[in-house]
């Protein structure tokens, strides 16, 4: 069940049943209405866990509950943070424990959340490519549910979910803008989106580019990473899904440096006081940085900040 294979809309439909009442239905937020577009911030930040995460963590868990797959050992999962926190979260409803493996330098404000959530951290290695195999090793010795923090149909089934959402409220939506690292919030937003009629614009840092990589080369391909929103979008190498997802003229593909995130991230602090994640905020420095997304005249358009499981003190006081 779950795994890297073929995504359709019927599985974000299924996800939207499976997580109906489980999950926060997303705030959406107009800030800027004019001649030349109309921008909204979708607060997915305000989700279950501080992410966009919960929506795939309660998928994946419960449909795997459902088929009585699901082990009393629990799950085990590679995460920088807000993927094991969505799984720990989810694992607690349903009576069983999850083991996350880190890599060392995820944030110790991450750290500390996923065990206020009852997880068990391990440290896996100095990136998230070692704890995946800390994690598998793990769940092979325990008989633990292997989860994957994106790289997975029920989790990107479930991430899908928020762009349904975003069209009930926002029937006019023409383009929604989204932060990508592995690419679960992609595929399933892309998915859906598509299904919608909706342009996805997937925002990455210049040197954390895992799915503009893959677009350049036709495939799926290892990547540096070296970005301030590493924590959240430091994949080595984008999913299959994610990739698959991009094959599509209703979707663009920008890079933005670390100084456009930084200085995103403090105007949403400054203008709205809205603290998030630097990941989360790269989706804002898509539509501003030099060589980000330009809406057209009229176009409604819906930034996605998806996750806020930062260190707020490294907001600077300031207005």
């Amino acid at each position: 069940m779950g795994g890297a294979s073929q995504l359709g809309y019927v599985d974000v439909e299924a996800a939207t049943r499976r997580i109906r009442g489980c999950v926060r239905r997303v705030a959406v937020a107009r800030v800027h209405s004019g001649e030349a577009f109309s921008l909204h911030l979708a607060l997915e930040f305000m989700q279950f866990t501080g992410s966009f995460k919960a929506r795939g963590a309660q998928n994946h868990l419960r449909a795997h509950a459902e088929s009585q797959a699901l082990p009393q050992s629990g799950v085990a999962i590679a995460s920088g943070g807000n993927g094991g926190m969505a799984f720990a979260w989810a694992a607690r409803s349903q009576g069983v424990p999850a083991t996350v493996f880190v890599p060392a330098a995820t944030p110790a404000v991450k750290v500390a959340r996923l065990r206020s959530y009852g997880a068990d951290v391990r440290v896996g290695g100095s990136e998230f490519q070692e704890a995946v195999g800390a994690a598998r090793v793990f769940a092979e010795d325990t008989g633990a549910l292997l989860a994957h923090a994106y790289d997975d149909v029920l989790m990107a089934a479930g991430a899908g979910t928020l762009l349904d959402e975003l069209h009930t409220q926002l029937p006019e939506l023409d383009t929604v803008v989204v932060s990508v690292g592995g690419g679960g919030l992609f595929a399933g937003v892309t998915t859906a989106a598509r299904h919608r009629g909706v342009r996805t614009v997937s925002v990455e840092p210049v040197r954390c580019r895992a799915l503009y990589a893959a677009i350049e080369a036709g495939a799926p391909v290892d990547v540096d990473v070296d970005s301030i929103a590493a924590d959240s979008l430091g994949a080595r190498r984008v999913s299959e899904m994610a990739w698959q997802a991009a094959q599509h003229p209703l979707v663009d593909s920008v890079l933005v440096t670390d100084d456009e995130i930084v200085h995103a991230r403090q105007s949403l602090w400054d203008d709205h006081r809205l603290a998030v994640e630097h990941g989360a905020a790269a989706a804002l420095a898509g539509i501003r940085g030099r060589n980000g997304y330009r809406p057209g005249a009229g176009e409604s358009v819906c930034v996605v900040l998806c996750g806020a499981n930062t260190d707020v003190s490294s907001l600077a006081p300031t207005r």
